[in-house]
């Protein structure tokens, strides 16, 4: 028997939802994906949003727990948050890493998700054979540094506090941007550059630090 829209609605494509922005190393590769979830819309009586933390493999881990990621969402105006539905700190396979993005904000049939994925253990964040410039150093500068040559591989090195300010002040910001910006223009892929630039502002504005020269 064939399925109605709306019982595939949480599905990509009719398998998984609307999969939005996200802070991606390589190409996004829908893979990562294919898995069928059924994340319901939250009830009236319960508490938003909704958390889930998934046990991350013995090669990942969560820089950030559940309950700094909701403290971050309450230092925020309560408007750009109210109709967040679920954070999900989220596992991800060992080899579905390299594609999968650190952070993604999904919506669909009433539900607005946060998703954030884990860290791997040794902390390295791989770039490849080539000696990283420009841009691909520049977007985690005010983090971390640390540019080392490992394996025949570049990569930054993090520590846990680079990496837990990291997530707080920047993928769960920029993910509420995407969620926020969502509601004002209904943004689509023919303005990805927009949609980002838009989630980095946000996320830059209302960091701890951009919040002590934000004017209103």
């Amino acid at each position: 028997m064939r399925r109605t829209p709306k019982e595939t609605a949480w599905r990509r494509n009719r398998k998984f939802g609307d999969v939005h922005g996200g802070r991606t190393r390589p190409r996004l590769v829908d893979n990562v994906f294919n898995r069928q979830h059924s994340l319901q819309p939250p009830g009236p009586h319960d508490e938003r949003p909704i958390t889930i933390t998934d046990n991350p493999s013995r090669d990942f881990f969560f820089p950030v727990t559940a309950d700094e990621v909701l403290a971050t969402l309450r230092s925020l105006p309560s408007d750009h948050v109210a109709t967040l539905t679920h954070v999900w700190l989220r596992r991800v396979r060992k080899r579905d890493f390299a594609a999968a993005p650190q952070a993604s904000f999904i919506c669909g049939s009433g539900v607005r998700l946060v998703v954030l994925y884990p860290w791997p253990r040794d902390m390295l964040l791989r770039l490849g054979a080539k000696e990283p410039q420009g841009r691909a150093l520049n977007q985690y500068r005010a983090w971390c540094t640390n540019l080392i040559q490992t394996e025949g591989e570049w990569a930054l090195r993090w520590t846990e506090e680079s990496l837990r300010r990291y997530y707080l002040e920047h993928l769960v910001l920029h993910e509420v941007g995407h969620h926020v910006d969502w509601y004002q223009r209904h943004w689509s892929k023919a303005n990805a550059k927009q949609v980002e630039d838009f989630a980095d502002n946000y996320a830059a504005c209302w960091s701890a630090s951009g919040k002590q020269e934000y004017k209103g």
